[in-house]
Parts: structure tokens; sequence; C-alpha cells
């Protein structure tokens, strides 16, 4: 798994072009602040250890955003980082595992619509652990 995890003031996005054959239909964007998002790129070999990496996932999500201090998490796919991807619905399963797990948590957290390309404005500030980037 490859994750962008990047900080944004404000973050609002726009269903644009639905990029998967099946995926629910949307039409209703959403808006968010003082928000983790957090780009992920799910690789085949993820799914052999689907539990490992979704722990790991969860713990890099709570770890910083407590160093942020921010308990606002937007989950979102990105399959833009790697060659190789997991099948889609792997991906969107660990998402809702995840999503389950933080709110329990005491997170608030969100998903952009599985399967979509999306208009995107973002405002994000210039300060440490705004962007990381990790691989796991």
């Amino acid at each position: 798994m490859r994750v962008i995890f990047w900080y944004m003031d404000s973050f609002t996005y726009h269903p644009a072009v639905k990029g998967l054959e099946g995926a629910e239909t949307v039409e209703e964007g959403a808006a968010f602040t003082d928000a983790l998002v957090v780009f992920v790129h799910g690789e085949e070999k993820d799914e052999e250890n689907a539990s490992k990496v979704e722990t790991k996932l969860v713990k890099n999500i709570k770890w910083l955003s407590g160093k942020l201090g921010s308990k606002n998490i937007v989950l979102h796919s990105f399959a833009h980082l790697g060659e190789s991807k997991c099948e889609p619905d792997f991906l969107k399963q660990l998402f809702d595992r995840a999503q389950t797990r933080l709110t329990d948590s005491g997170y608030t957290t969100a998903q952009t619509p599985f399967g979509y390309f999306l208009d995107i404005s973002i405002s994000a500030p210039g300060r440490s652990l705004a962007r990381v980037y990790k691989e796991f």
C-alpha cells in the first residue's frame, strides 16, 4: 500500500466522471475543513495481508491526525502511485472497515465517491507534517 497523507484547511469535491463500471451513482459533492485527506493506492500484494495492511493504515492515520490535532478524516482512492493495483472491491471493503474502526474510535470519517474522477478544490497549509508519504 502506498499512501499520501495530506492535511487540508479545506477540501471540496464534486463527482465528475464515473471511472469504474458498477460504482454506485453519486451526484452530490461534499466539503470538509480541518481534515486529513488520505490518498490510498492499494497494491496486489495487499490482498494477501488485508488485516495487517488495514491495521497499519488505521494506526498511521491515528498517529498523524494526533500530531496535526484533527479528528476529521477523508479516505480517497488514488490508484496512481504505483504499477501494481489491487482489485477495486478489495480496496472499497478495506475503506469501509477502516472507516468503521476510525468512527468507533471517535473520528469523523468520510470517503470520497469510490470509482469516480473528482473535481477537487483544496486549501492546504505549508506546515510540518501537512504532507506525508508512507509505503507499507
